[in-house]
């Protein structure tokens, strides 16, 4: 019944405009409620959830399983859903940056990936207050609206422009990124903040930012990002450089040039130049 061989090139590209109109649609969605209003509900002290988030979801899940009734889903908000022996595996985020939305602070984003046995093979990000869609399919290459992505050419951490997140449990956590925070700060050219991991991904591929890390992130935070980042001719790796997984938490991805230099930093090793 379910595919067995690897996808083709005319799959993957099938995939990517049903996972193109799913985040339009959820574009359209995240639109209409910043402009109309939304409920804020809690799932933790700052973790924030709101009907557009709900919303956005249920308009990304809809549009996939009615392409592809048997394909696997792993979302945000519903958590897996769809048949269970699918190589393939859709991994969603409706609304990153839920916190920024809900505040009204214009940077935020829909993000899906879909993995085949395990590995990412396409990522489509779209952020709805720029109209700026990002597109990835594995060995073809990273684009924004069309035009190619390549990684910032910065081969220093002192001149690199970074950014990072702090996870929702921070105040109860040691793991919470302050001390790689406060060392980096030391280091880098700059460091932003931005509060929307697939958008910070998209900005390392785009070469906006050099290099960008992570503690306590979710599959849906990088399953599309890390597509583009490594299509663009970056690199992605876990804080050790030989391992990376989406389901491990921990993410470094740069241009590749200051990968090394940002994963001694984390590290406290001595200074590469």
């Amino acid at each position: 019944m379910h595919a067995t061989h690897a996808p083709s090139s005319n799959d993957c590209s099938t995939y990517l405009a049903t996972a193109i109109q799913a985040a339009e649609a959820a574009g359209t969605v995240l639109r209409d409620y910043a402009k109309s209003g939304f409920r804020i509900d809690y799932k933790a002290a700052i973790n924030l959830v709101t009907d557009a988030d709900r919303q956005a979801e249920e308009q990304i899940v809809r549009t996939i399983l009615s392409a592809y009734p048997s394909h696997r889903i792993l979302a945000e908000e519903r958590g897996q859903d769809g048949s269970t022996d699918s190589p393939y595996r859709w991994i969603i985020d409706p609304l990153d940056g839920t916190t920024n939305f809900a505040h009204g602070f214009p940077f935020y984003s829909v993000s899906i990936g879909l993995e085949y046995n395990g590995e990412s093979i396409l990522g489509v990000v779209l952020d709805p207050v720029r109209g700026e869609l990002f597109t990835s399919i594995a060995g073809q290459g990273a684009y924004l609206n069309g035009a190619r992505l390549h990684v910032s050419s910065i081969d220093s951490l002192e001149r690199a422009l970074l950014v990072t997140g702090f996870a929702y449990n921070i105040r109860e956590t040691p793991n919470n990124n302050l001390d790689h925070f406060s060392r980096l700060s030391l280091r880098a050219q700059a460091i932003r903040r931005t509060g929307s991991a697939a958008l910070d991904l998209c900005y390392v591929a785009s070469g906006r930012f050099d290099g960008y890390w992570e503690v306590k992130l979710s599959p849906w935070d990088m399953a599309a990002g890390i597509v583009l980042v490594r299509e663009a001719g970056g690199i992605v790796s876990g804080f050790s450089r030989a391992h990376f997984s989406l389901y491990g938490q921990e993410l470094a991805a740069t241009n590749g040039r200051i990968h090394d230099q940002l994963l001694d930093a984390i590290h406290q090793r001595g200074s590469n130049h």
